[in-house]
């Protein structure tokens, strides 16, 4: 028994180091740089406490981003597990094509960011772009997508939406089919319509992989950075500048090295408290079991 230990930690040391190199330290040099005014690092660092901290609270542009990150957050969470959850339940049963039909669906999760965002930037286009010129065939106006502070946040939702939907509906698709069909067969045979099948069985069966769904994605769209690096650079103005893109700007282009800190210390702690609403599910559920 002590030889296996002692095996296990030694097969474990390799991804240990690494987790400690590329996670532990990063984190750790951030929560201690969020305490300093600084440019770069700890050499002539001046310690300032909580100060970069009261300065967030004060400061209208976290303030902004903090609202739009969050506002993102939603509309992208809901809209893509929504769309998911419906895209599964249409092809959970087997109809002719369908080997044809997931693959497709799944084609724009596969793509980088890159290419997803320049699709996506023609289609935007005024001009000449395919979502413009279908309103136009419509006899409606052309809309500045990327440019009009109103719109320009769902813009970056149905960017999201058009390519990360295929995950949910990956996750939601492998949930439906790990239901068993004498369920739905019982359900019926006791004069269930297909609403109260929906309602009663298929949602409440579903709730976990649902809310892994809706984690992974919140977690994901939390810190989303390089869609609106892409496409707008956080404008109009700061109308969609996310905390992500704040934390860029102080960091890399204002050299506030300590302030982009404490932004980020505050971008973790609220990502690990999104993951432990999932882990505390996740425990519940099994001592329900046990």
């Amino acid at each position: 028994m002590k030889h296996t230990r002692w095996t296990s930690l030694w097969l474990l040391a390799p991804a240990g180091a690494l987790f400690a190199i590329l996670t532990v330290y990063p984190l750790g040099r951030g929560i201690i740089l969020s305490f300093f005014n600084t440019d770069y690092g700890f050499k002539g660092a001046t310690f300032v406490g909580l100060k970069n901290y009261q300065y967030l609270l004060s400061d209208s542009f976290f303030q902004q981003a903090t609202w739009n990150t969050v506002s993102f957050t939603l509309m992208a969470t809901v809209s893509e597990v929504a769309l998911g959850f419906l895209l599964a339940l249409l092809v959970c049963r087997r109809f002719p094509g369908r080997w044809l039909v997931i693959p497709s669906l799944v084609a724009p999760f596969v793509l980088s960011t890159m290419v997803v965002t320049a699709i996506w930037r023609a289609w935007f286009h005024y001009d000449f772009g395919f979502l413009n010129n279908l309103l136009r065939s419509f006899s409606l106006q052309p809309v500045e997508w990327l440019f009009n502070p109103d719109i320009v946040m769902f813009s970056l939702v149905l960017v999201d939406l058009w390519q990360t939907a295929p995950l949910t509906f990956l996750i939601l698709l492998a949930g439906l089919q790990s239901i068993q069909p004498e369920i739905y067969e019982a359900a019926r045979m006791d004069g269930a319509s297909s609403r109260q099948i929906l309602f009663t069985i298929t949602l409440p069966l579903l709730g976990p992989h649902l809310l892994l769904a809706a984690l992974l994605r919140s977690i994901d769209s939390f810190k989303i950075f390089d869609k609106v690096y892409a496409l707008t650079g956080g404008g109009p103005g700061q109308a969609t500048e996310t905390l992500s893109m704040y934390v860029y700007k102080l960091g890399f282009k204002f050299f506030d090295v300590g302030l982009a800190s404490a932004a980020a210390v505050v971008m973790v702690v609220v990502a690990g408290l999104l993951a432990a609403v999932y882990a505390v599910y996740i425990a519940r559920g099994q001592s329900r079991v046990a």
